[in-house]
């Protein structure tokens, strides 16, 4: 269904692409760039993800070439996903097997979420429903968001705000350069202590060295993140940081809207008339 590079020939005019194939979200951009340019008739792209960060958009603009997403398709799978790390990390359950399983087992002493102030970063599609499961379990939820949004039930505050009250907290954020190094050494310093934190968006909204500084101090008891390369960098081995490949999405039902709403994108791209335009 998709047009993978290997695939694309200069007769091809449209390109549904996917991360994967490109070396992933963190080494698409430049690949995906040049391939485009070797394309002299391209009239648009539709992408196979929600995130958007790993194509170069200014060069589509310079282009006039529309790029569509696949909003919301991943939107239950990923707050699951959100919730499900947050739980590990206040029951210290994924570190607790790691120990066990290297015969180097002890009791570590975790907490209730229920009760808990949790912090969304991002209150669209999928942290908007991370709101809600947080809420199911008991939890006050307060929430920052980029532009004006109101949700039931939920207090909205700035980021610091967020920052300095939460004790646990979920990055929500879209993928994309104006989010690199939001959250820096200065804004890491305000995490209320033993905060946990869950990233399934982007590692580079962090200051990494610092959060593994954090986190090493006891600071921030624990970090989630789903990244690509996981075997360099400050959070390498660090016990309380969660270092995963990105799979939230990766469900059956997940799935399905998604080949709904690509195939949709592709047909209206083909009539002239794209949707889910990001530009």
């Amino acid at each position: 269904m998709f047009i993978f590079p290997s695939q694309i020939s200069a007769q091809n005019n449209k390109i549904a692409a996917d991360p994967d194939p490109l070396g992933g979200f963190e080494k698409a951009k430049p690949v995906f760039t040049k391939i485009m340019k070797t394309l002299p008739n391209l009239k648009g792209v539709c992408l196979s993800t929600t995130s958007f960060g790993w194509i170069d958009l200014n060069y589509c603009k310079s282009r006039n070439l529309p790029v569509s997403n696949v909003p919301g398709y991943s939107r239950e799978s990923v707050a699951e996903h959100a919730i499900a790390l947050l739980l590990c990390l206040a029951k210290r359950i994924i570190v607790s097997d790691r120990q066990t399983q290297a015969g180097k087992y002890k009791i570590g002493m975790g907490f209730e979420l229920k009760g808990k102030t949790l912090g969304i970063v991002g209150l669209g599609s999928i942290g908007s429903r991370v709101a809600e499961l947080g809420m199911a379990i008991g939890m006050k939820v307060i929430a920052c968001n980029r532009s004006p949004k109101q949700m039931t039930g939920v207090e909205m505050k700035t980021l610091d705000e967020v920052l300095k009250v939460s004790d646990a907290i979920s990055i929500n954020t879209t993928h994309e350069e104006a989010n690199v190094g939001i959250l820096g050494k200065d804004q890491i310093a305000k995490f209320k202590k033993d905060v946990i934190i869950v990233n399934t968006v982007d590692r580079e909204i962090f200051d990494e060295q610092a959060l593994a500084d954090a986190l090493k101090s006891g600071n921030i008891y624990g970090y989630a993140l789903e990244a690509e390369d996981l075997d360099h960098g400050p959070l390498a081995g660090v016990e309380n940081a969660i270092l995963i490949k990105g799979f939230g999405w990766y469900t059956r039902e997940a799935l399905q809207n998604l080949y709904q709403i690509i195939v949709d994108n592709i047909i209206a791209l083909a009539k002239g008339s794209p949707v889910n335009r990001i530009v």
